[in-house]
């Protein structure tokens, strides 16, 4: 079944481009001019990612994509002009799967397209148990739950998918380019704020204190560790 993609981009010409290019990978393609109309489409074609300029009429896409963060979990990639790096950040804070910055090529769109759709289907491995457990916190693989004393903790999208693949290699020295790669799919030449950031979210969900992290640790000018919950 070929996969669909809500294209939501204020200028027309951009959106019939990029609809027509997506059309020919064999992608279904619907479209969506300004926020509100986003949203309409977005809650009656349930597609399987949203392109969603950042810069858009009657509602902004930081607003669009914060009411659908609400409902779905949707992957969402970020189109913009801008280029700040809190730009970013707000929009991977607002739940954001990627952040593309125009001009871009339709190859290098493609790319990461495929990529986040690609993470949006992964399973747990075999070897790990569905539900782990560390120390107070217990995290529900199967069901993208991390609970404390038994509460549901909110957690971004992406968070989860890091804590994940640290949950896969525990106790190993992980480089913030392998983070990059593995998690996010592409090479974000060098771009290692954004795993910072994923990084001291985590932390504010699994450490008991994340000013004095226990669990996940930094290795000074490499990475990142996270302990093996069996030593906990």
């Amino acid at each position: 079944m070929a996969r669909s993609i809500l294209i939501v981009e204020d200028e027309p010409t951009l959106r019939e481009t990029l609809a027509e290019s997506l059309e020919a990978e064999g992608f279904e393609v619907a479209q969506a001019g300004d926020g509100r109309r986003a949203l309409e489409r977005f809650r009656a074609d349930k597609p399987d990612l949203i392109l969603l300029d950042l810069m858009l009429p009657e509602l902004s896409g930081l607003e669009v994509a914060r009411l659908i963060r609400a409902e779905s979990r949707v992957p969402i990639i970020m189109l913009t002009a801008r280029d700040s790096e809190i730009d970013k950040v707000v929009g991977l804070e607002l739940g954001a799967d990627d952040y593309v910055t125009k001009p871009f090529s339709m190859r290098e769109l493609s790319a990461r397209l495929r990529a986040v759709l690609r993470r949006t289907e992964l399973v747990p491995e075999p070897n790990i148990p569905s539900l782990v457990d560390l120390g107070r916190v217990q995290v529900d693989l199967a069901g993208h739950r991390i609970l404390r004393d038994g509460d549901e903790l909110p957690v971004k999208p992406k968070v989860f998918e890091l804590l994940t693949f640290l949950l896969r290699h525990p106790g190993q020295v992980i480089t913030r380019d392998q983070l990059l790669e593995q998690v996010w799919g592409y090479d974000y030449a060098g771009e290692t704020r954004t795993v910072d950031v994923h990084v001291h979210w985590l932390r504010a969900v699994i450490e008991a204190d994340s000013s004095r992290p226990a669990l996940l640790k930094t290795v000074r000018g490499v990475g990142y560790v996270l302990r093996r919950p069996g030593s906990l």
